[in-house]
């Protein structure tokens, strides 16, 4: 079938898509104005120039495809890129055989190019044209063979467009539909054909559900180009519908009577379902409380919810198109620079704590989240924010951290406050312990001191806990024989160990086991774990004590036959209060702070504890496990000096507490040493000149002149350069030890004192003493 030049140009310049037909040789024969437009050539005719003229493409590669195209009875789809006065344009093409135009000619391609423009005036130019057609053809008498060719070329080119093409007669019959049409309504070409329209394009409103107007019945009502209101969905042949958008437009023969109407639409599902996403977006954005705001990557705002509004005072009109540095403070300038590099580098910054300006000036702080906004193509474009407001939050925490030092503040208080009479009654306790006591006299003794002991215990369990808990606990570390640490810990539990009557099985290897740690807190550990086992075990129970070296670590066993433990509450039992189900508490149950006390301190040690047991009733084991440590420096019990029986000495005792006083007095003369008591600062004063004391122990709080206005005059005193000055206090917190060294106090001691610390003291005192002068 051979198309000649102007049957060509009168059906190809209906269409809005650029249309030409190119002779065997890449000349082009004709043209329609759509591809003059995208070659820029609409004055100058390309009608007789090669394409290749056009192309960006190598000649031979654009002869090549004209030549699969021509020899094809398919339709064949390739690529051009035109370019015309230095700008180009990529284009998708189809190209046809259009056959030889006369005898002994070699065959011709209509080549259609994409993208098309979607103009609606192409289509009324295309039914005016077609209408034209007609005229000419009858003018001319085509033979029935012509008017086949035509509906053919019509066809063809119909069918390669990419929007569903329908046809009907003045009637409102199909007479034409193309491959997409068919695919949308789901009614082939054969089926439709003589259909009314309304039959096969069955359009409803996509939100009422009402049916819409027939849109060709329309149009040869009223012989005008009909548009499809928004929201119309079609509904195919199998019920299932596809939302779309359509035109309609008459067929015309010049100024004759309609003769039929073109009927063009697409699926815009993906349209749809994007502004429904985009619209849905919008309505989260604007609904939200938080700020929600893009800005470009320099930095200048493009958009501004109403959170942001709401946040920082501006409306979207005043601030958008204005530099986000607007609501920054001028300090974090440098801040808001490194975030905008960060994003140009494809970052994103997650829950930033920082601080932004209202319009009123005052700054608000703010968790941000900044994001990188990506094209289709993935490139970086501008930046979107999420700003929370967390003044609220930030009050709450700076309430909780009042809080917790009020507690730190009530702790060292209530410690100071049970220290003051804990003092004189553990030291009157330990004089009492040093006379020839017998019967219930000395039974009454032993259970002063064992409480006393308990209740100085609790007291030091709760200031360990705070100071774990803000960081602030000491470690004196240092090489250490971990076997005399479990003698000294078993020691300590004695007292509860035979009240119960318990059997206690200790185990220690032979050889040293060796590990870098304190030695007052690992003793600490393991006399909580040990006190724990000796208060769940029923009376005459039996607990094992074990220490040996496994893997490379000192590994401590401590098992009882007590209560045991419910599997499940395994790990409860290292919370911070936690207690066993009140079924099986002792009447010793304490406050739950030791085996979560312990637990903290063995983590300070770098080692770990686990609890074990088979179950209520079934007894209990710890285990802890501490890192051994290389022998290489004399262990402490070596550079340690023994403590041994010395001279008298002077002591100085300064405390307001008189009961206190008396009772240290009478424990450090039993120890064979000489006193002096006053109850004030300024006596401690008046009395050194001519007392002299080898070792001055000095309240804090007392009247007159406190504690550390005492050191310091003392210190200034030229007969006090060998005098030991030890604070003896309730006030245990690290603060408080920092304050005494710097007042000059040789040693920070917290009431009540023990024998063995008052023994350390006067171990570090010079011999011999010296005399009083006159003596």
């Amino acid at each position: 079938m051979a198309l000649s030049a102007e049957e060509f140009l009168a059906t190809a310049q209906l269409l809005a898509e650029p249309m030409v037909l190119i002779q065997h040789d890449g000349r082009i024969e004709a043209a329609n104005q759509p591809f003059a437009l995208a070659i820029e050539s609409q004055h100058a005719s390309p009608v007789g120039r090669q394409l290749a003229e056009f192309t960006l493409e190598p000649a031979d590669q654009v002869s090549s495809y004209l030549a699969a195209c021509s020899r094809s009875g398919q339709m064949i789809m390739g690529a051009l890129t035109l370019h015309s006065h230095g700008k180009s344009s990529a284009w998708r093409c189809d190209g046809v055989s259009a056959g030889p135009h006369g005898a002994g000619q070699r065959g011709r391609v209509l080549l259609r190019l994409r993208p098309r423009q979607e103009a609606l005036a192409s289509f009324v130019a295309l039914n005016e044209r077609l209408n034209a057609l007609n005229a000419q053809t009858s003018r001319r008498d085509m033979s029935e063979q012509a008017l086949r060719r035509e509906r053919e070329t019509l066809r063809v080119t119909l069918s390669s467009i990419g929007d569903a093409v329908v046809v009907t007669d003045s009637t409102g019959r199909i007479t034409f539909m193309n491959p997409i049409a068919e695919a949308l309504t789901g009614w082939s070409l054969q089926e439709a054909t003589g259909r009314a329209l309304r039959e096969v394009f069955r359009i409803h409103n996509e939100q009422s559900g009402a049916e819409v107007d027939d849109p060709v019945a329309r149009v040869i009502e009223t012989g005008a180009v009909i548009g499809l209101a928004n929201h119309t969905v079609l509904r195919r042949r199998d019920g299932s519908e596809l939302p779309i958008d359509d035109s309609a437009a008459p067929i015309r023969l010049g100024e004759a009577p309609l003769t039929g109407v073109v009927l063009i639409f697409r699926d815009i599902t993906q349209r749809r379902a994007a502004e429904r996403t985009r619209n849905r977006l919008a309505a989260i954005i604007e609904s939200t409380e938080d700020a929600v705001a893009s800005k470009t990557l320099e930095g200048i705002i493009t958009s501004w919810n109403r959170g942001a509004e709401r946040l920082f005072g501006y409306s979207a009109d005043e601030i958008i198109g204005q530099p986000i540095f607007t609501v920054v403070p001028p300090q974090l300038y440098e801040q808001e620079r490194e975030i905008l590099a960060r994003l140009r580098a494809g970052q994103r910054i997650e829950h930033f704590d920082t601080q932004r300006l209202r319009k009123d000036g005052t700054p608000v702080d703010i968790s941000l989240t900044v994001s990188p906004i990506r094209d289709s193509s993935g490139a970086i474009v501008g930046a979107s924010k999420i700003a929370r407001d967390i003044t609220q939050r930030k009050r709450m925490e700076t309430d909780l951290l009042e809080a917790d030092r009020r507690k730190d503040e009530f702790l060292a208080t209530l410690a100071h406050e049970l220290r003051n009479p804990l003092a004189p009654i553990r030291t009157s306790s330990d004089v009492l312990s040093h006379l020839a006591l017998v019967g219930p006299a000395r039974s009454a003794c032993e259970i002063i001191q064992r409480q006393v002991a308990f209740m100085t215990r609790l007291v030091d369990e709760l200031l360990d806990v705070a100071r774990i808990n803000s960081g602030r606990i000491e470690m004196q570390r240092e090489p250490l024989d971990l076997r005399s640490v479990m003698v000294a810990a078993v020691e300590a539990c004695r007292p509860d160990i035979d009240a119960a009557h318990h059997q206690l099985d200790l185990h220690l290897p032979q050889e040293p086991v060796i590990v870098l740690g304190d030695r007052v807190r690992l003793a600490q550990i393991f006399a909580n774990v040990l006190g724990n086992a000796a208060k769940y075990t029923p009376s005459a129970g039996c607990i094992a004590v074990s220490l040996q070296r496994e893997q490379g670590d000192a590994l401590v066993r401590i098992r009882d036959n007590g209560i045991g433990i419910d599997p499940h509450k395994l790990n409860y039992v290292f919370e911070l209060f936690s207690q066993l189900e009140r079924s099986y508490e002792r009447t010793g149950g304490g406050l739950g702070i030791g085996l979560a006390l312990a637990r903290r301190l063995v983590m300070l040690h770098e080692g770990q504890i686990h609890a074990h047991s088979a179950g209520v009733g079934k007894g209990s084991e710890f285990t802890i496990r501490l890192p051994l440590e290389q022998v290489g420096v004399p262990l402490a019990e070596e550079r340690a000096a023994a403590v041994a029986t010395g001279p008298s000495r002077r002591v100085l005792i300064a405390d307001d507490n008189e009961d206190a006083a008396a009772s240290l007095a009478m424990l450090i003369e039993s120890m064979g040493h000489r006193t002096r008591v006053v109850y004030d600062g300024a006596e401690a004063v008046r009395v050194v000149e001519s007392f002299r004391p080898e070792l001055a122990i000095l309240d804090i709080g007392m009247p007159k002149l406190n504690g550390y206005e005492v050191a310091q005059r003392l210190k200034q005193a030229p007969w006090m350069g060998g005098t030991l000055l030890v604070a003896l206090t309730g006030w245990g917190q690290q603060s408080d030890r920092q304050r005494a060294f710097k007042a000059g106090f040789h040693d920070h001691l917290v009431k009540p004192a023990s024998i063995e610390a008052l023994e350390a003291l006067f171990g570090r005192l010079a011999s011999p003493p010296e005399a009083l002068p006159g003596e």
